[in-house]
């Protein structure tokens, strides 16, 4: 039974875990955009290309915040918990894709 509830426990952090760093990334994904179009509106954005360097440094933050989750807590990457850090990570961002839509959706009506 103890163990059960250990290995419940291990998933539910696992998902809360990987979704915190799922919103995380999302969130800041947002931010870029924000900001690459208040860039644009003003005319300072010169073309698509200029917006493509800073993408590649949160990816690897993203990967970085990964990396360290697995070495500070290595039994949410045990006994394929690691498939629910990605799944939370996945959840995690789905969300903010999401309110990025709704809000695009309320926008054009």
């Amino acid at each position: 039974m103890q163990t059960q509830l250990f290995h419940g426990l291990m998933w539910i952090t696992a998902l809360i875990v990987g979704g915190m760093i799922g919103l995380a990334f999302g969130m800041i994904q947002t931010l870029a955009l924000r900001r690459n179009e208040r860039l644009q509106l003003h005319g300072k954005l010169k073309s698509g290309w200029s917006v493509m360097p800073g993408s590649g440094a949160r990816v690897a933050y993203l990967l970085v915040a990964l990396a360290l989750v697995q070495f500070i807590c290595p039994l949410l990457f045990a006994n394929g918990t690691q498939w629910l850090v990605s799944a939370g990570v996945v959840g995690g961002y789905a969300v903010m894709l999401t309110r990025q839509l709704r809000q695009k959706m309320a926008e054009s009506r």
